[in-house]
């Protein structure tokens, strides 16, 4: 058999030349505004005569997020929102994904009117449910009156508002999770589901005992992405409620978009926003690890 031929030097340098230019625009685009928002949360800057000032203060903006009491229910809220509305989005949209591969009549139908919600742009969807969930003439307020229940307000109580934005959330983004399982779900190999049949495997054995061990480098990836897209979870909460009522919908984005837009102290803003990428960053890094870990064991 023949030995394959190395790549020469020429090569290797002419394949550098065509990515460095990409590749140093991608750094200029990430790195350059990471560190000018890290310079800038290291001072007090204002504005005065057009022009901005800036005064050093050194790390009083980290030690003043430990007494924020807007920060610390921001960094509360986000944590139950991202683990409440990501593992039902999780649960439902495997549940979903498996209907639809055992489904061999109207699976396009199926499909398409699952992946629906995700389609819709997010504003509209805060239109749709604010509509849906108002106290006064929502729909679904008008759903329980029919059963005998008394009206809530759902978006101006502190006990179901935070309730709330979480299962509009997991409405808006179940489709994805929907469609990253199904992807999954249908490369699967067929002989392994024959073999366990031949074995007398029930259906619950199968998902048990084949479907979860082959998926869960799937799932992994899917939780991953999910969880760090949720930390950073914004529109839904400023459309559907604005952060309220009180602190009850809070969360570190909105109160990041607070500071900065409408208390104009850019100095803490940009503070509170690099200990919200560093916490994003530990989750990507410990997903990762999990990730390759379920591949080594699939």
């Amino acid at each position: 058999m023949a030995a394959v031929p190395r790549r020469s030097g020429d090569d290797r340098m002419w394949r550098w030349a065509i990515f460095s230019p990409a590749l140093l625009l991608m750094l200029a685009l990430s790195v350059l505004p990471l560190a000018n928002l890290l310079l800038t949360s290291f001072y007090d800057v204002t504005w005065a005569h057009g022009q901005a000032v800036w005064t050093p203060l050194g790390l009083a903006n980290y030690a003043a997020l430990s007494d924020d009491a807007l920060f610390r229910a921001g960094l509360v809220n986000t944590v139950i929102f991202a683990v409440c509305a990501v593992g039902g989005q999780m649960m439902l949209g495997f549940l979903l994904a498996l209907l639809c591969c055992r489904v061999t009549r109207g699976q396009v139908l199926y499909r398409t009117v699952f992946i629906l919600p995700i389609l819709i742009p997010g504003i509209v969807v805060g239109a749709i449910w604010k509509l849906m969930l108002n106290y006064d003439f929502g729909l679904v307020n008008q759903a329980i009156g029919l059963l005998g229940f008394a009206a809530q307000d759902w978006l101006g109580t502190p006990q179901t508002a935070l309730a709330s934005v979480i299962l509009v959330d997991i409405w808006h983004w179940t489709p994805f999770c929907f469609l990253l399982f199904l992807a999954g779900l249908e490369s699967l190999p067929q002989d392994v589901y024959e073999a366990a049949r031949i074995d007398g495997a029930s259906i619950w054995q199968e998902l048990r005992y084949v479907t979860l061990p082959l998926m869960l480098p799937t799932i992994m990836v899917t939780f991953v992405f999910r969880l760090m897209v949720a930390f950073k979870v914004f529109d839904e909460v400023y459309l559907l409620t604005g952060g309220g009522p009180g602190t009850a919908t809070e969360v570190l984005s909105f109160t990041i978009y607070q500071r900065f837009f409408t208390e104009n102290r850019v100095g803490y803003g940009a503070a509170m926003s690099v200990v919200v990428i560093f916490l994003v960053s530990v989750l990507l890094v410990i997903g990762l690890s999990a990730r390759k870990r379920a591949a080594v064991a699939a």
